[in-house]
């Protein structure tokens, strides 16, 4: 069954989501922690795919009511599914665009 490309559900080829998934996977993590382990990503830019990742089900974001605000962010069940397409592609990468 094919995908039509408006049908995508997920923006896994974006320049930050594949990296936000791994800075995720070993449990949760307050933006500012996230923002520190992705050099070169901007606040604005994290923010936009942090709330992509959100609409599309794959993070869940808690805040809490806190002075200094407190937010924090968590893969989903069906985040961490996307690992193991991530794992998949990151294999496929390393067989198939190996510089000889």
């Amino acid at each position: 069954m094919e995908c039509a490309h408006g049908e995508l559900p997920y923006r896994i080829g974006d320049k930050w989501t594949a990296h936000v998934l791994r800075a995720l996977q070993g449990g949760r993590r307050r933006f500012t922690e996230l923002r520190a382990g992705l050099p070169g990503v901007t606040a604005k830019v994290l923010t936009e795919t942090l709330r992509a990742m959100e609409r599309d089900g794959a993070v869940s974001r808690e805040a809490f009511a806190e002075n200094p605000p407190r937010v924090e962010y968590e893969l989903t069940a069906r985040g961490r599914k996307l690992l193991g397409l991530l794992d998949l592609c990151c294999d496929w990468a390393r067989e198939n665009l190996v510089e000889t």
